[in-house]
């Protein structure tokens, strides 16, 4: 009989534990929460935080490569597997925080991108994804978080990079010396042009 449930979540009462949250109505979001347990962290034992909320669309889109990463490794230690199921799905606090990585890069997504975002999130190692929950969460990390920091910038490092907009809000000032000498090979680069049209 094996000591874990679902994605290797211990079956000890009150071991710190993710757990994804899948409502029977099909088009309902999913949510992902980290629960503390007693074992968790002092500050915030006895505590769960919603770390995501995943429209229903983009969920379908990035749950089996996580389920076939995640199995993968887990069959690799000779613990049981786990399946995405309506209710609660438990997941290792490891696992959970590299879904939560790969859910806050998808959050931003439009569903053609997520297939770019999986596959960059599964060439990614754990200890990377690790590293990276610990930089979102230290700003960013709960559900109503989404538009801060490195919470935006996975999404900005994940996706293909195509329609990320990205405005300067301040521009660059050249010192005159730099300013004189781009507005001379702007002048060079014209009169090439212009003798290229005359010839």
């Amino acid at each position: 009989m094996s000591d874990t449930a679902d994605f290797g979540a211990s079956k000890n009462f009150g071991a710190h534990h993710f757990y994804v949250d899948i409502p029977a109505e099909p088009k309902a979001a999913v949510s992902i929460y980290e629960d503390y347990g007693f074992e968790g962290d002092e500050t915030k034992r006895e505590t769960t935080e919603r770390r995501v909320i995943l429209a229903r669309e983009l969920w379908t889109k990035i749950r089996d490569d996580a389920r076939r990463d995640f199995n993968d490794r887990l069959k690799a230690k000779k613990q049981s597997t786990g399946t995405w199921r309506t209710g609660k799905v438990k997941l290792d606090r490891f696992l959970g925080r590299e879904l939560c990585v790969l859910a806050w890069a998808a959050e931003h997504a439009t569903q053609e991108e997520c297939a770019v975002i999986c596959q960059k999130w599964l060439a990614l190692r754990p200890e990377e994804r690790w590293w990276l929950f610990s930089k979102t969460t230290s700003e960013a990390g709960l559900a109503d978080q989404k538009d801060r920091g490195w919470r935006k910038a996975l999404y900005c490092a994940l996706s293909d990079g195509e329609s990320i907009k990205v405005k300067t809000k301040i521009k660059p000032k050249l010192r005159k010396r730099e300013e004189q000498e781009s507005m001379r090979l702007f002048d060079f680069m014209k009169e090439k042009s212009d003798d290229n049209k005359t010839l």
